[in-house]
């Protein structure tokens, strides 16, 4: 399982780079960030940084939206920096949450992003795409390769992945729920003719490691209550959409019940004020908290339902020292350790 890291763009952006630089040190394989141009710095500016400050690691947004950008303008900057730093970025699309609403505006229709999906992975891989009645491409990106990676909840938005994506993102790390969401992307690829096998699943929530107390895990829930309410507003849309049933796992949706809002202003931030309807239970299968070793444990299972790669969201206040633990107590016990000799016979 690869293991990845969300950044938000929040000033200064040598602090951001700086914690790139850091998860790629520590082993993460992939380098994410906020794609909300109102609420944090421009994240492309910061990914040309970040690829320069670094070797290997993959770098994408998590995640842009077919409504704030023109999407030719999106597939040439993937590009363009796979040009200056060598195919190391990824794309992650919705329909588009903060970035859109913090401007007065909605979502966008699901139809909208199976398009731009099409149009984003076609030119950013130096392949010609449809925009209305022209046919363009970029003459100078035959070499680039971009995957296209789409984060979702609902059950049309879980069957559009699997029917175009490269990847699935989902954003909890709740194993009932990922085991539902992964069944109906891995179903929709089937069904579209694709091997279900060839979606990458990535999950993505925070991660915070205590030293096993009970001081320790309360501490860590306050700081990552914002995740309930971030995934709450993305739950509201669904039961208003279609119910409290239709199949959804009433544990994505029954917790909701206590939600009244949301500020765009507190987004992503640890001690929000409208995050407090999220019980602990919920803090608890969302995220990932505790020693190194219950980390391990969840991370084992979650590779078990399928998961290619965990992305750590890192807003709270133990960034740096998340990054050494996943580096230290985490990473190097997820995979086989290889060793210099072997017993012949």
């Amino acid at each position: 399982m690869d293991i990845g890291v969300v950044l938000q763009c929040t000033p200064p952006a040598s602090r951001v780079i700086e914690l790139a630089r850091l998860a790629e040190t520590h082993g993460f394989s992939h380098v994410w960030t906020f794609d909300s141009h109102l609420l944090w710095q421009e994240p492309y500016v910061i990914h040309s940084r970040i690829l320069s400050a670094t070797r290997k690691v993959v770098v994408g947004p998590m995640v842009t939206n077919p409504a704030t950008r023109d999407w030719t303008v999106t597939a040439s900057t993937f590009a363009t920096l796979n040009d200056m730093f060598g195919n190391r970025t990824i794309c992650g699309i919705g329909r588009g949450d903060s970035a859109v609403r913090a401007t007065g505006g909605k979502p966008t229709t699901l139809a909208t992003l199976r398009e731009s999906v099409g149009v984003i992975r076609e030119l950013g891989n130096g392949r010609s795409a449809r925009i209305g009645d022209t046919v363009v491409r970029f003459p100078w990106a035959r070499d680039s390769r971009l995957e296209v990676w789409v984060a979702g909840y609902g059950p049309r938005a879980l069957d559009l992945t699997g029917q175009i994506a490269d990847g699935f993102i989902l954003q909890l790390a709740d194993p009932d729920i990922t085991a539902w969401t992964i069944a109906r992307v891995r179903a929709a690829a089937e069904l579209a003719g694709r091997d279900p096998d060839a979606v990458t699943i990535c999950v993505a929530a925070p991660a915070y490691v205590t030293d096993g107390s009970t001081a320790g895990l309360a501490h860590a829930r306050e700081q990552c209550r914002w995740f309930g309410g971030m995934v709450g507003n993305h739950v509201a849309d669904i039961v208003a959409r279609y119910g409290t049933g239709g199949g959804i796992p009433a544990a994505l949706t029954d917790y909701i019940a206590g939600r009244d809002g949301y500020d765009y202003n507190e987004h992503g931030r640890a001690g929000n004020t409208h995050a407090e309807f999220v019980p602990d239970a919920v803090i608890d299968r969302f995220c990932l908290l505790g020693d190194p070793d219950q980390h391990l444990l969840r991370l084992r299972e979650l590779e078990g339902l399928g998961v290619d790669q965990f992305a750590v969201y890192l807003q709270h206040d133990a960034k740096g020292s998340t990054l050494e633990a996943y580096g230290e107590s985490v990473l190097p016990r997820l995979s086989r350790v290889a060793t210099a000799t072997e017993t012949v016979g």
